[in-house]
């Protein structure tokens, strides 16, 4: 924060690390899935940290806090880097800068070097080249945060597959973290794994994606499966190279009423017949 209204003082141009308000669109989004729990989203002025901080409370009042914060955070603008200030929305700041030592990202040193120039502190300071370029080098530096971020993302994923490559057959305690129209992300609550499982080993009926309740619900039985629920799944395979884990639903859905007409349909599943009794015999 001292580094940017430093910045700002000496009318220096820098990068700031920006974060933008949730789009319309996403808080539409938001407010419909918050409804069919009860909790209310403000419909007028702008949304503001402390908005999303009470709807927190409220949801783990009414024990639905992991399921209404998996929902908020997907609400949310992604942080970027940007000679724009917008202001810092999840931090509740009108301006930021990252600046930081010994960890110095070349954000930091772009932010060290418009310092040095705008306090004449030394040679090192940006050259007119390069304040003429900070557009671009704040996109490039977004760009290689994202691409940093996504190769995080698939190392772990191939580690755990290949970690639980040998526990093929083995049932899990597990939360349903994504629902679309295919089926059902869930994420392990042994490892925090994060795996996909199919519409077709849901249950024998139609389901159809029902994105305001963040569900799919059978068009015959009206059970169906939300964001946050408690689930038992099977580990069918496990793809190390591709990061990939697949499970099989063995919970029963809960009953949510019948999806909307014009919601997705997924993929029917035949039923297989099998005994629970003899699946936990084989944990």
């Amino acid at each position: 924060v001292a580094a940017a209204e430093i910045l700002e003082a000496k009318r220096s141009p820098l990068i700031y690390r920006a974060h933008d308000a949730p789009s319309r669109e996403k808080l539409e989004t938001l407010r419909d899935f918050l409804a069919s729990l009860s909790i209310d989203l403000p419909k007028s002025g702008r949304m503001k940290p402390e908005h999303f901080n009470r709807i927190l409370a409220q949801a783990r009042a009414a024990d639905m806090g992991q399921l209404v914060s998996e929902v908020v955070l997907r609400s949310q603008a992604q942080a970027e880097y940007s000679p724009a200030n917008v202001g810092h929305f999840g931090l509740n700041l009108r301006r930021y800068a990252h600046f930081t030592s010994p960890i110095r990202r070349y954000a930091d040193l772009i932010v060290h070097r418009a310092l040095i120039r705008a306090c004449d502190l030394g040679p090192d300071g940006l050259t007119d080249r390069e304040i003429g370029e900070l557009d671009q080098i704040a996109q490039n530096i977004s760009d290689a945060e994202r691409r940093a971020i996504a190769a995080e993302r698939q190392t772990v994923d191939r580690l755990i597959a290949a970690f639980l490559a040998d526990r093929i057959g083995v049932l899990f305690a597990a939360r349903v973290s994504g629902v679309v129209r295919t089926g059902l992300f869930v994420r392990l609550e042994e490892t925090g794994a994060d795996g996909f499982v199919p519409a077709s080993s849901i249950g024998g009926d139609y389901f159809r994606h029902d994105e305001r309740r963040q569900a799919l619900i059978g068009d015959r039985t009206g059970m169906g499966y939300s964001l946050g629920d408690r689930v038992e799944v099977r580990l069918i395979e496990a793809i190390p190279s591709a990061g990939a884990l697949r499970f099989e639903m063995l919970s029963d859905g809960a009953y949510m009423a019948a999806a909307k007409k014009n919601a997705r349909k997924t993929v029917p599943r035949k039923r297989k017949g099998r005994n629970r009794a003899a699946r936990r015999r084989q944990r």
